[in-house]
């Protein structure tokens, strides 16, 4: 029987909240709750370049009834210059769980309306907190959700006695003092049905089917461990205090929302586009090559800001070396299909650029043609006027 020491389940809730937060205003707003600007500390982290680190705050602990019983939460936040809000609310078991134990929590926490609750009690708080540091603050509909399970070290042993691990939450991480190892996590975790507890799955899979939809697996020590899914990760981690896997995958989701963000925006903007294109030509105007203005200076800024803020995202976070988080946040972007929410934000800003292009071709035209009008008229005028005096 497979038992996981340090158990632990971390939810994650991102928001977009504004088009960009000054993070240096951010830290006085928070001066009270200890705000710290953190990076990962792993000696290979200097391959990872990162701009304008996010601020990392904790905001409290809620009680959370999970099942029947009730698991103390400490809720944090980690806050992103490019105007994201990623919530964490974070369980620890009291003791060791096995492996069925440790999924059943796992499954308990992941979309539990309780945890929910607490993250848009705390979203609403923290944004009031930081309001004065975020340019265009609005709350968007688009939000981004993610679990890390996680555990200190695994043992093989006799099962545990039923009810382990459904106590009260805390920080200890059981008195099993075993050293786990490096068979553990090879054989045995590659035995396992992760299924159940990454892909939310019930029924058992078929094993090409685990190793299609959880190809992402990276070990740098003999101890430790992380498995990338879509909606979940599992870490295994020695260090209490090594987060640097979280930290890259939270990075790489706060991307993600971005991405979908405006994705989801300039799909609603075409349409709108297209309506105020129709509305604009069919406007009467003394002048008709200024029918566009309007239409053009909307166009413009649009473009102009969705190029900005996409970029400042992609930059946020670059890769100089190909190390182990490099590879771990690589396989995250593969895995959320970075490129292609990239790729589909390039063409729609693509078909603005081209519908730019036209309108200020077609006002161009239009002046011109006034131009050519006003300059008959002038020399028809010249004309009269000469036969008039002749």
């Amino acid at each position: 029987m497979l038992h996981v020491h340090g158990a632990a389940a971390i939810a994650y809730r991102l928001y977009d909240v504004g088009y960009a937060i000054d993070l240096t205003r951010a830290l006085d707003l928070l001066a009270a709750s200890g705000p710290e600007r953190v990076r990962p500390v792993r000696g290979e982290a200097q391959a990872l370049q990162i701009s304008n680190p996010p601020i990392t705050v904790v905001l409290g602990t809620e009680i959370v009834v999970l099942g029947e019983t009730s698991h103390d939460a400490e809720v944090s936040a980690r806050i992103f210059d490019f105007g994201v809000v990623s919530l964490r609310v974070r369980f620890a078991a009291a003791s060791a769980l096995s492996w069925e134990a440790f999924t059943a929590f796992g499954r308990r926490l992941e979309h539990h309306p309780g945890v929910l609750a607490v993250i848009e009690h705390h979203l609403r708080l923290l944004t009031e907190r930081i309001a004065p540091a975020v340019d265009r603050p609005v709350v968007a509909g688009v939000h981004e959700d993610y679990t890390v399970f996680r555990g200190s070290h695994l043992t093989e042993g006799p099962d545990l006695p039923a009810g382990d691990g459904d106590g009260d939450s805390g920080g200890g991480t059981g008195t099993d003092d075993a050293v786990v190892l490096p068979r553990v996590l090879t054989e045995s975790l590659a035995q396992l049905d992760m299924a159940p507890l990454l892909l939310n799955e019930v029924r058992p899979l078929s094993a090409d089917a685990r190793r299609e939809l959880l190809p992402h697996r990276f070990s740098y020590y003999a101890d430790d461990l992380a498995v990338l899914a879509w909606e979940s990760a599992l870490i295994v981690e020695p260090g209490a205090h090594d987060t640097d896997v979280q930290y890259i995958l939270e990075f790489a989701n706060a991307q993600l929302l971005e991405l979908r963000y405006y994705d989801a925006l300039l799909d609603q903007e075409l349409p709108k586009l297209y309506d105020a294109i129709e509305r604009a030509r069919a406007t009467r105007a003394v002048f008709p090559g200024r029918r566009f203005a309007a239409l053009l200076a909307q166009l413009q800024q649009r473009v102009a800001d969705s190029t900005e803020l996409v970029e400042r995202v992609e930059n946020a976070l670059k890769v100089t070396d190909d190390v182990y988080l490099a590879r771990v946040y690589s396989a995250a972007l593969e895995l959320f299909r970075g490129r292609a929410w990239r790729a589909g934000i390039d063409r729609k800003l693509a078909i603005l650029r081209d519908t730019y292009a036209m309108l200020n071709g077609e006002a161009q035209a239009a002046r011109s043609e006034t131009l050519e009008i006003a300059i008959v008229a002038l020399i028809v005028v010249e004309v009269i006027m000469g036969l008039a005096r002749g």
